[in-house]
């Protein structure tokens, strides 16, 4: 249950204002159809965070040791830095969509998600907790509570949530994430 939950929370305040959250108000603008585009979100975040949960999973259990348990804690660390830093996602580079709002979604977010902060956080979940069953689902809960919002929302919400607040709010949460692996690591705990 704290693998399902640490990863939701986690996931769901880095989320906001994350290139991906930016893409989902993108799609929702040019689509117009919310639910083809809440499925796609859905399937691609399932199928990329199995895979990012899988690799933690199969590296902690591959390099089980202390050094490597730091390394876990310095992961969150480094992601409470770089989680001060905004995301930018530019819509004219997008292609005009060919395949419908589903399967753009789909595609457009499994590789926008590729190396994103959530799939590196849900590599690290996935190495902490050793649980790729929970990890996914939670990441992937904390996704769609950030991006089911900004779908049917969109320009909205983006213009009520001060999101310079919620960065420094997440950023805090990866921080603190980090600082208590360091120290349970450490034997402070």
């Amino acid at each position: 249950m704290e693998a399902l939950l640490t990863s939701t929370v986690i996931v769901a305040i880095a989320e906001i204002g994350d290139k991906t959250q930016l893409l989902a108000i993108v799609l929702a603008a040019r689509f117009k159809r919310p639910m083809p585009i809440v499925l796609g979100i859905l399937a691609a975040t399932l199928a990329n965070h199995f895979v990012a949960a899988l690799l933690g999973q199969q590296a902690a259990s591959f390099l089980d040791g202390l050094w490597f348990r730091y390394i876990v804690a310095a992961s969150f660390i480094v992601m409470a830095a770089w989680t001060l830093i905004p995301d930018k996602f530019d819509e004219d580079q997008q292609k005009p969509a060919r395949y419908g709002a589903f399967l753009t979604t789909l595609i457009a977010f499994f590789f926008v998600e590729m190396g994103d902060k959530t799939q590196l956080a849900t590599i690290a979940l996935g190495a902490r907790f050793n649980s790729v069953l929970a990890v996914m689902a939670g990441t992937t809960l904390g996704m769609m509570l950030a991006n089911v919002p900004a779908v049917y929302l969109g320009q909205e919400l983006i213009r009520r949530v001060p999101l310079h607040v919620v960065r420094w709010v997440a950023a805090a949460l990866f921080l603190a994430v980090g600082l208590w692996l360091l120290a349970q690591t450490a034997g402070w705990l």
